[in-house]
């Protein structure tokens, strides 16, 4: 059984960089997974977790049956920011406090009454998950001040195991080995271009859009399709971004993480504390957690909307 999570230490020294990874080492990956998850996305690769996070939720997009679903709500097209804040929240909300303290389970029941409103495949819940896991991984991995150690990857792995049980996903893989190449098979088999994928998709890159001055907003939504992959960007329906901007976002974000070596690590995580959220504006304080979560869209009849995403994954 996985132990209740114990309070992080402050770091010591500002010039102790390798504070946190000693103390990940001393960890047991699968009985303190939460602690060392919690350590390594808010005080290690607090940025780029947030990143690699929006990367694996916009590739989750290139599978019909979940761009259908979320075409046939209107989420995107009428609160693409409130959804994106909340999914966000949320899962910093888990991540911060515990999935079995008070404050992680009610962020628990609010993701499990925004699913239970549609009919989602298991299938496709287990996939979702497994993004969680996995693209984190590979960002950090080509984009991090370092390399995730085997410690963090297996923590990552029964992290999130075990936050997939409490959402009710069954069959998840039993190692971190087999949730990986289900991961890869399940992409294999399912991206494939919907004309859903392209919608949700484009309202996806709009949103990360705007997020930037006016002025280089054209730019930044080129920059979103140069970190997708030959296989997402087809599902999409993008055209390639063009070879020069590709190789300048990559060596940007390697340059970043270069730069990131010299910073002192990090005494106050920063996790499920986004006062710089657009739709909740002073979170976390004058919030409680069941706040968060998007509520039915106006005139949406849910279960209308399951056979409407159906026929755009057919």
């Amino acid at each position: 059984m996985p132990r209740h999570p114990a309070p992080v230490p402050q770091a010591p020294h500002r010039a102790d960089r390798r504070y946190w990874l000693r103390r990940i080492a001393a960890l047991d990956p699968e009985a303190d997974h939460q602690e060392i998850y919690r350590i390594s996305s808010g005080h290690e690769f607090p940025w780029d977790y947030v990143r690699s996070l929006e990367l694996a939720l916009f590739k989750t997009y290139c599978v019909p049956s979940i761009s259908g679903l979320l075409d046939a709500t209107g989420e995107f097209a009428l609160r693409a920011q409130k959804r994106y804040d909340d999914t966000a929240l949320l899962m910093a909300e888990i991540a911060a406090h515990g999935y079995d303290s008070p404050r992680g389970r009610e962020a628990l029941r609010s993701v499990n009454r925004m699913h239970g409103r549609f009919a989602i495949s298991n299938d496709d819940m287990r996939y979702v998950l497994s993004t969680f896991v996995y693209e984190p991984v590979d960002w950090i991995d080509r984009y991090g001040w370092r390399r995730l150690t085997r410690h963090e990857r297996l923590a990552a792995f029964h992290y999130y195991s075990e936050v997939g049980r409490r959402m009710g996903i069954r069959d998840i893989p039993p190692s971190f080995e087999a949730f990986a190449a289900f991961k890869d098979a399940y992409e294999r088999e399912h991206f494939r271009f919907a004309e859903s994928n392209a919608r949700v998709g484009g309202a996806t890159v709009d949103l990360f859009a705007s997020w930037f001055p006016e002025p280089v907003r054209p730019l930044a939504g080129v920059a979103v399709r140069a970190l997708l992959d030959d296989r997402s960007r087809e599902a999409f329906g993008f055209a390639p971004a063009p070879a020069w901007v590709v190789r300048a976002v990559q060596r940007a974000l390697v340059v970043r993480g270069r730069l990131e070596t010299q910073l002192p690590p990090r005494r106050v995580s920063r996790l499920a504390a986004d006062p710089k959220n657009r739709t909740y504006p002073g979170y976390p304080q004058g919030y409680a957690v069941a706040d968060l979560g998007a509520g039915p869209p106006a005139g949406v009849d849910p279960a209308r909307l399951r056979e409407k995403a159906g026929a755009d994954a057919d």
